[in-house]
């Protein structure tokens, strides 16, 4: 018996093939994961590269930190609100709600890593259209 045979052979079909959603699925998984990271260590701060021209007209990279903003917010009485964010806007979990309440900052990764899950197994799909759809038309 040979040994290509004897191995289970599919036909190649990456996700990112089948369409934009798993793009976006997999996009907002990263952001979720920045957060995640910023909750455990505050001081997270991701790099990016930049090309920065001086004044002599050469051009250098320089790797610099990149901006993060919370998706959270503390309130006075010691909970928290978590939004969940793609791009700059917030994602309508429910009809009418897109917050997630939390009786304090440690819950908050632990309910990040929830919906991260809940992202992957597509649970959001019709809200993460239903945010580019509607920054599409804000554009025109």
């Amino acid at each position: 018996m040979s040994v290509i045979a004897s191995l289970k052979l599919v036909e190649f079909r990456p996700e990112t093939a089948q369409g934009r959603i798993f793009v976006r699925r997999r996009k907002l998984a990263d952001k979720i994961d920045q957060q995640i990271s910023l909750v455990s260590d505050p001081a997270f701060a991701p790099t990016k590269f930049v090309t920065i021209t001086d004044s002599n007209g050469i051009q250098q990279r320089r790797e610099v930190a990149k901006r993060i903003k919370r998706w959270w917010v503390m309130n006075s009485d010691g909970t928290a609100q978590l939004t969940v964010r793609y791009g700059s806007k917030p994602i309508e979990l429910a009809k009418g709600k897109n917050a997630i309440a939390c009786a304090d900052a440690s819950e908050i990764g632990s309910i990040l890593t929830q919906v991260k899950e809940a992202v992957l197994c597509g649970e959001l799909d019709t809200a993460l259209e239903g945010v580019t759809v509607a920054s599409r038309k804000a554009k025109r």
